[in-house]
């Protein structure tokens, strides 16, 4: 998977941002995450080599703002042209996550109609309020492959009723570091009970850095988080 970050910087949205690891992150290095501002690469999807290819080689999955959030406020002026570069390089798969699909609408291009066959959105939630608020706008807007991202997992979620035919994928996963909330085991079984019972596919990514399972909590190393999540061997595929 290839990175783009045609800007950087973000603000906390909801209770999922309180530990954000990229605030924490940038506050070791006395960065102001707030501060959102365009990157040296905002054209790296069109950059090319001498012999005239493209950089970025075809058929990639290209994970899009992983250091921001592709609709925060600030990069409304510079979101189109991005658009414009997505629309272009069509034999790339763009994936971005989002807690702010409110504000989907805003810059899309002319021509874009009911979505891209290679852009693919999630909407991040991290407990029933924001599932609540987020996820009817969610389904109405024009997308043509959409996933829900429950991570950090703050609670025990009932989404069921959003679990249509046009979300593709469930993705669940804990925080990360010290001092963190905790991700309860049953709340994740629930949520791949929900999954299966509307088959859609569904994802444990990660524990938490405090997980909890039949009672016990169990500290996790950040480098371990992923692996132990896969050793529950919980995937569901339809």
């Amino acid at each position: 998977m290839a990175v783009w970050n045609p800007w950087k910087g973000c603000h906390k949205k909801s209770d999922g941002c309180a530990n954000c690891y990229i605030h924490r992150a940038n506050d070791r290095k006395g960065i102001d995450t707030d501060y959102i501002y365009k990157t040296e690469d905002f054209y790296k999807p069109i950059e090319k080599e001498k012999k005239g290819n493209y950089k970025m080689k075809s058929g990639q999955e290209v994970f899009l703002c992983f250091n921001s959030d592709f609709l925060v406020e600030e990069a409304d002026e510079w979101r189109k042209e991005v658009w414009e570069m997505i629309k272009l390089r069509n034999d790339l798969h763009f994936l971005f996550l989002t807690k702010r699909i409110e504000r989907f609408l805003i810059g899309l291009p002319e021509d874009y109609g009911e979505g891209y066959d290679h852009v693919t959105v999630s909407c991040t939630i991290e407990n029933q309020k924001m599932a609540e608020e987020r996820l009817p706008i969610f389904l109405k807007m024009p997308i043509k492959h959409k996933l829900i991202t429950i991570q950090p997992m703050l609670e025990s979620i009932h989404i069921l009723d959003y679990l249509d035919n046009t979300i593709e994928m469930v993705v669940v996963g804990g925080e990360s570091g010290n001092g963190v909330r905790p991700l309860y085991y049953d709340w994740v079984l629930d949520i791949r009970e929900q999954c299966i019972q509307k088959r859609v596919n569904f994802n444990f990514r990660q524990v938490g850095s405090q997980f909890i399972k039949d009672g016990k909590t169990y500290k996790v190393q950040r480098q371990y988080l992923c692996t132990q999540a896969r050793k529950a061997d919980i995937e569901y595929r339809v």
